[in-house]
């Protein structure tokens, strides 16, 4: 289903207020998701989300973040990461058995979710707020310090960035992304969208149109906890490479938009093109069982 630039500014009208990835980074995971779902996926999701217009994903693909603190949503703050119990960078490596939290991780987060979404016994609004959980976590998955347990994943390393003091689960879920962008202004919708668009054009006949066809290789609505290790492991790897490679002591205190900007950007801009291209996929999967079709998932090439 391709989005029309068009209505981005009218629709951004029905979008809520944005959350300080970051808010950018899953928007835009959800409108590239909307470039390449089928058009049953999206009428599907339409249905169950309330919203025909474009920005069914986009609209709600921050959801999750913004339930996380408060009474009622507390009991999911442990569901948007996995914490590796590795030791970067001599290894990187996530165990669901090892590092699954016993109420929950991003991985058995995204089976249970998901689970609920097929369950047609479900009320819709259940089956309405699963679909947010889903299309939410599978972009956290995808985001590096999502999956380590150092330092609360990153969270507790200060570091430095242009005139500012962060730490550096921030400057991986925010600061790197909307540097790339030239800032966002305050309209992470507007950026998602044409950031989504470029990446869709690098996706379909760009630098990442042979990658691409491997994204999806061995994703298994039968096996949701396996489908999303191979994520989350794919994701904790970049960890010992790019995200502290001499260690994370290295990293206290210095200089992060630099150097190290500019080897992390495009690891950054690939986590989030695999994000969406994979989370259509995985919606195609469920629209398809959800509908009773037997037909393997087909990415839409528009």
């Amino acid at each position: 289903m391709r989005l029309n630039q068009k209505a981005v500014a009218a629709g951004a009208l029905l979008l809520p207020g944005a959350m300080a990835w970051g808010s950018l980074g899953h928007i835009t995971v959800a409108y590239i998701a909307t470039n390449f779902v089928k058009d049953d996926t999206a009428a599907f999701f339409q249905g169950l989300l309330q919203n025909e217009t474009e920005h069914y994903l986009a609209g709600v693909a921050t959801w999750a973040d913004s339930i996380r603190y408060t009474r009622w949503g507390r009991f999911t703050k442990n569901f948007h990461f996995i914490d590796a119990k590795d030791t970067p960078p001599t290894y990187c490596g996530v165990d669901f058995e090892r590092d699954c939290k016993e109420d929950g991780c991003v991985v058995s987060s995204i089976q249970n979710y998901t689970s609920q979404l097929l369950d047609t016994q479900l009320w819709p609004w259940r089956r309405s707020q699963a679909a947010k959980f889903v299309i939410h976590f599978v972009g956290d998955i995808h985001q590096p310090l999502h999956v380590e347990n150092v330092a609360q994943g990153g969270n507790g390393i200060h570091v430095k960035w242009e005139r500012s003091e962060l730490n550096l689960h921030h400057v991986w879920d925010t600061s790197i992304a909307e540097k790339m962008l030239g800032g966002i202004r305050r309209k992470p919708y507007d950026a998602g969208f044409n950031w989504a668009a470029n990446l869709t054009g690098e996706i379909k006949t760009g630098k990442y149109a042979p990658a691409s066809k491997l994204w999806t290789a061995g994703m298994s609505l039968e096996d949701p906890i396996s489908t999303a290790m191979g994520w989350a492991n794919e994701s904790n790897a970049i960890v010992c490479t790019h995200v502290f490679p001499e260690g994370p002591e290295t990293i206290v205190g210095q200089e992060l938009a630099g150097d190290y900007y500019e080897k992390a950007a495009p690891v950054i801009e690939l986590q989030v093109a695999k994000a969406g291209y994979r989370l259509a996929a995985w919606l195609d999967l469920i629209a398809d069982s959800a509908s009773g079709s037997t037909q393997p998932v087909a990415i839409d090439e528009l």
